[in-house]
Formats: C-alpha cells, sequence, structure tokens
C-alpha cells in the first residue's frame, strides 16, 4: 500500500516549529545588534511608537540599548538602560526554554497566567511607565 503524500512545508505545523522560528530570528537580531550601537544615531533599529507619538518611556524603552550593554558585558550600564527589563528577563527567557522544550518534546505548550498574574503584570508594567517617567 502506498504512503499519503504528505502536505509540503508540513513540517511547519511541528509544536518546534514557532519556537525554533523565535530563536533563529533572536539569533539573527542579536548578531545585528551586536556590531550596532543602539546608544549611537543613524543605525536601522525600531523605535519606540508610544515614545514617538507622546514622549512617554514605556516599559520596554530601553530594551535594546540593554541587550546591547549584556552583550558586551556592560552590567552597570544594561541596569541603568531598564532595570524592571532586566528584572524580568530570566523569566521570560525560562518561558522560551519551556516552550522550545516542550515543542522538541512534540508537545503544544503555552503559558497561562491566572487572571490575578495578568493584574500583576499590568500594576507593575503601568507602576514603572509612571515612576520612569516622573524620575527623568
Amino acid at each position: 500500500m502506498a504512503e499519503p503524500a504528505r502536505a509540503p512545508l508540513s513540517f511547519l505545523r511541528h509544536p518546534a516549529a514557532a519556537p525554533l522560528a523565535v530563536l533563529a530570528a533572536g539569533a539573527a537580531g542579536a548578531c545585528y545588534l551586536y556590531t550596532t550601537d543602539p546608544h549611537e544615531p543613524g543605525h536601522v533599529l525600531p523605535r519606540c511608537p508610544l515614545r514617538l507619538v507622546t514622549g512617554l518611556l514605556c516599559p520596554a524603552c530601553g530594551g535594546t540599548r540593554m541587550v546591547y550593554d549584556l552583550m558586551h558585558g556592560h552590567f552597570t550600564a544594561a541596569w541603568l538602560d531598564n532595570r524592571l527589563l532586566l528584572l524580568a528577563s530570566p523569566f521570560a527567557l525560562g518561558l522560551l526554554a519551556r516552550w522550545f522544550l516542550e515543542g522538541v518534546r512534540g508537545r503544544r505548550w503555552r503559558p497561562e497566567p491566572s487572571a490575578r498574574t495578568q493584574a500583576v503584570v499590568l500594576l507593575v508594567a503601568v507602576a514603572w511607565v509612571v515612576v520612569r517617567n516622573l524620575v527623568r
């Protein structure tokens, strides 16, 4: 009996495809960022839409500079770029690692934070926006 024909690009439906794509995009972005100093003007780097429109720093403003500083071993500068994002980074990397590992095992996974957790994350982000824009 003949094997059924597989759809082209069916590997894209594998549970590990999305986390692998995110990791590949992150690695490509990190390679570009490593050689591009976001502290200097004139580079092709995204600008924060909230800051462009309102002039206010969003919760993630300074994240690009922070990653650049971390890749170059400038930990104090990374801390000054965005303290909250630096503290949250290990949790985000942990979620990415879990997503990847579950995908490799053939299982689909996504975090399901409770309503309380979502509220806490939102309140912390709003408080961070207020604090960092008042202190500037």
